[in-house]
């Protein structure tokens, strides 16, 4: 069962790729759902950094979450042809380490956004 956040987070999304369609780069559609959400103030950090915690040092290795919304949801925003199996890992890998336990993965190159959209949950 989806929680209302991530519901919210869908319908700006939506909204985005039903003005926009397919076709762009991630970063237009990143900042096009940025705007989604400060209008529905919701709130969210872009290019968020992510450390790797090895053994007794945190380490900035140059990973960053595309949205993070509210300190408790990952988004993973692409625009490729195909979700390939390291596009879920990177979402994954992103939620383990910043210890956030919802995930959304969406490919904003489809026709239909709902066919792009796959939640994840630890």
């Amino acid at each position: 069962m989806r929680d209302q956040l991530t519901e919210r987070v869908i319908g700006c999304a939506i909204e985005v790729h039903r003005f926009l369609g397919p076709g762009l780069l991630e970063s237009a559609y990143q900042q096009c759902l940025a705007y989604e959400l400060s209008a529905r103030n919701i709130p969210f950090k872009i290019e968020c950094p992510v450390p790797v915690d090895y053994k007794e040092v945190r380490l900035d290795c140059g990973y960053r979450i595309d949205v993070l919304v509210d300190n408790r949801l990952i988004l993973e925003l692409k625009a490729v042809d195909e979700v390939k199996g390291i596009h879920y890992a990177q979402l994954l890998t992103y939620m383990k380490l910043a210890k956030v336990d919802t995930g959304l993965l969406i490919n904003f190159n489809v026709k239909k956004l709902t066919d792009g959209v796959k939640r994840f949950k630890c």
